[in-house]
């Protein structure tokens, strides 16, 4: 489990489906083989760690690089990186587990003052798992959506997350990982069940 709450921006050094070698001292040095680590909103297992170089590598499988963005990631890239939830944590953010649900898109970035307003897309298949004021993680940060319409959500950026995260580089057309709020996916599944 993940809060949202970003650990550090990593920079990808190298990939090579299925492997992603990253450099960050602050995940390195915390991180251990087979241990979990958020890539951008993605779980992923660390099969090499290398804490006095700052670098980790991972694995990702084909399931994964289908759901995702990370299979676009090249050398210099920037990515979010998030260590698990420890069971003595505040809970910051939201309830976030790494799993990733839909790739969404930039449809708009509106400054306002040092905020920013985002629109995403997102196929309208998915519209019943966003809740107006619920929780939304994009590229693992988590984000507080609104003026939800079809396919379509807003979501306002504090100067802080856009420091912190790799969400000031994002651009209009844009691709980005989307994991919707988890009571909201089990909610939903209840009700399907119920419906048949």
């Amino acid at each position: 489990m993940f809060t949202g709450i970003i650990t550090a921006i990593g920079e990808v050094r190298e990939f090579s489906p299925p492997r992603l070698r990253i450099a960050s001292k602050a995940v390195s040095s915390e991180l251990t083989v087979g241990g979990s680590v958020a890539v951008s909103g993605a779980c992923l297992t660390a099969i090499a760690v290398d804490s006095l170089r700052g670098e980790c590598e991972v694995e990702i499988s084909p399931e994964t690089l289908r759901c995702t963005k990370l299979g676009s990631l090249r050398p210099g890239d920037c990515v979010n990186l998030e260590l698990p939830l420890r069971l003595s944590d505040r809970l910051g953010g939201h309830l976030v587990q790494g799993h990733v649900d839909t790739v969404g898109e930039v449809v708009s970035i509106q400054p306002q003052g040092e905020f920013s307003l985002f629109t995403f897309r997102i196929d309208p298949g998915y519209d019943h798992l966003l809740v107006e004021k619920g929780c939304v993680a994009i590229d693992g940060v988590s984000l507080t959506p609104f003026h939800i319409r079809a396919g379509h959500f807003d979501v306002a950026l504090i100067p802080h997350t856009l420091r912190a995260t790799t969400l000031h580089e994002l651009q209009v057309s844009d691709r980005v990982n989307v994991e919707f709020d988890l009571v909201a996916k089990y909610v939903a599944r209840q009700i399907q069940e119920r419906g048949h």
